[in-house]
């Protein structure tokens, strides 16, 4: 029987027909080998447990004096006691002038009140920028921060002394003291900073314009981990003249935050506050510890106890610090 076309056709067509399903079938098997091969990621329930574990190392600056004032710089390990909330702890890191980075925030007032004298205040602050770039780390930076009635960024962290000089000549004074506010937002930039952190202020009297209150100054300044140094400048010898409450205020949070308070006896003295402020920063211990047999809670603040075996020895640490 003669056949059809189209079946005359099917039969042509057929090894092309063939080609193509051993095609797709031989598509598929390498295919299914790839997968065989490197299996997709899948939950498996005997998979190994992850556990985290909590760190907190603790640092702290101290710095060390005798009865006169003088820097005590040899002391050992073995020489210092901590407490945390009264629990005696164990000293895990300790360094004998260390050279960690600094971290400098440098805050001046440039309030109505400094007007005249802003300049000595300036050129003091250029003379202790460049002594600081020209010792120590080569990583230490400082910042420059203004404030009257507000508080202004002059110049980021840098090692750059041309432009901090450019900032501080263009300082003029006016307005009231927002210096609760000035550290408040000085700590935000010095938290995120590794190494330490110091903050010197130069003012001629306590705040009177900040939206923010001193309780809020000091938690900043702690949980910065932040060491204040106030150069408090007054010009007006009687206490009339004077803010007492707020330099007691400045003498708190030093103290709070392991610094000290200065009290220049006019302009011509602020070179050497500048300079004893920088001696204890080359001279600073460092200790560290991880907090064992305390309360854990976020947020909490634990009172810390720095002390030395010697009485007569003075010992300058922040008071506490505050939980992640």
């Amino acid at each position: 029987m003669p056949c059809s076309c189209a079946h005359r056709k099917m039969v042509r067509d057929l090894p092309k027909r063939i080609a193509l399903v051993l095609a797709v079938l031989s598509a598929s098997v390498a295919s299914a080998q790839f997968k065989s091969a490197n299996p997709a990621p899948q939950e498996s329930r005997d998979q190994t447990p992850t556990f985290s574990v909590k760190v907190n190392l603790v640092r702290l600056l101290v710095s060390v004096r005798d009865q006169n004032g003088k820097l005590i710089t040899d002391l050992n390990k073995s020489d210092f006691q901590i407490t945390d909330t009264g629990t005696p702890q164990q000293i895990t890191l300790f360094e004998r002038n260390t050279s960690v980075p600094l971290s400098v925030a440098v805050l001046i007032d440039t309030s109505g009140s400094t007007l005249i004298d802003l300049r000595y205040e300036v050129q003091s602050v250029q003379r202790f920028i460049g002594s600081l770039l020209k010792s120590g780390n080569p990583s230490d930076a400082f910042e420059l921060f203004s404030f009257n009635w507000r508080t202004n960024l002059e110049l980021d962290f840098s090692r750059n002394k041309s432009r901090a000089e450019r900032a501080l000549r263009a300082l003029h004074g006016e307005g009231g003291t927002s210096l609760y506010d000035a550290i408040f937002l000085a700590s935000d930039t010095l938290g995120t900073r590794e190494g330490r952190h110091v903050m010197i202020i130069v003012t001629d009297g306590g705040d009177t314009t900040s939206l923010k209150k001193y309780e809020d100054a000091l938690v900043a300044a702690q949980q910065a981990d932040a060491v204040l140094y106030p150069i408090v400048v007054i010009p007006v010898r009687t206490d009339a003249g004077r803010n007492t409450g707020g330099e007691h205020a400045l003498t708190t949070l030093a103290a709070s935050t392991g610094g000290r308070v200065f009290n220049p006896q006019g302009f011509e003295q602020l070179d050497a506050a500048f300079d004893d402020i920088l001696l204890e920063l080359r001279t600073q211990y460092l200790l560290g510890f991880y907090p064992k047999d305390v309360r854990e809670q976020p947020k909490l603040f634990h009172p810390v106890r720095v002390t030395v075996q010697n009485p007569q020895l003075k010992v300058n640490a922040r008071t506490g610090y505050y939980e992640p």
